[in-house]
């Protein structure tokens, strides 16, 4: 089955650059976009003590990929696609179990 989405990192002509995340998909809801949850740490120099901060990435999702909600996926981050979205999602890296 070949792609025919002109904005698939793939199998189209979207280029990715910068960032390249993990993260686990929380919402696959809206048409071609998933919700995508990145847990990181930052450290409070002033307490010395380090906090856990997560962040939601809203990523185009290409029909060929079709990341679900629970899987974990790698986004790559592209030019903007639309107010919200400037990340793709490039790889499932785990299935989610039924």
């Amino acid at each position: 089955m070949e792609c025919k989405d002109s904005k698939c990192p793939v199998h189209g002509n979207l280029k990715t650059h910068g960032y390249q995340m993990e993260g686990m998909v929380i919402s696959d809801k809206a048409a071609k976009t998933v919700i995508v949850k990145r847990e990181y740490n930052t450290f409070l120099k002033k307490y010395e003590r380090s906090l856990r901060n997560t962040s939601k990435i809203p990523a185009y999702n290409p029909e060929c990929i079709n990341a679900r909600q629970g899987d974990e996926v790698l986004i790559e981050g592209t030019r903007r696609l639309s107010k919200t979205k400037s990340f793709v999602v490039t790889k499932v890296l785990k299935r989610a179990s039924k």
